[in-house]
């Protein structure tokens, strides 16, 4: 059995119960957005930095007494959180590739975040329940052809 195989065949999911914006904002806003980000301490909040904007992800109603601080933001949202609660290696190939691919066969819009060992998606709220059970399912499938 691959990796792969092995990871999507034990695939735990973790969701806490709470609703995310993702915000866009300028390049220039990384001091204000990583600000924002420093002063929540929320179990999960990120900020991407590329050379044209800044991604932010906050709880929504931490994000509702913080948008003041972000004036030429764009925020889109409610999204739920689904993170692959199984450490993944750096080098493993394909397991975004496999999921991402269920979730789209399902209907279902993803915005991915990768940390070090784990992986997150964020879901629209409304598809959320169809997320979690398309991915139970790839799981119990992997789980079958692994036995």
């Amino acid at each position: 059995m691959s990796d792969l195989e092995r990871a999507l065949a034990g695939m735990r999911l973790y969701t806490d119960g709470i609703d995310y914006m993702i915000v866009h904002a300028p390049a220039a806003a990384v001091t204000a957005a990583c600000g924002v980000l420093a002063e929540t301490r929320e179990p999960f909040g990120a900020v991407l930095v590329d050379k044209d904007e800044i991604t932010l992800v906050l709880a929504a109603e931490v994000w509702a007494n913080y948008q003041h601080r972000l004036p030429d933001h764009e925020a889109a949202g409610p999204f739920r959180l689904v993170t692959f609660d199984t450490p993944l290696s750096l080098d493993m190939v394909g397991f975004l590739a496999a999921v991402s691919r269920a979730l789209a066969d399902a209907g279902v819009p993803i915005m991915a975040f990768s940390a070090y060992t784990r992986d997150h998606l964020f879901v629209p709220t409304p598809q959320f329940e169809t997320a979690r059970a398309t991915l139970e399912a790839l799981a119990a499938r992997a789980a079958g052809d692994a036995a």
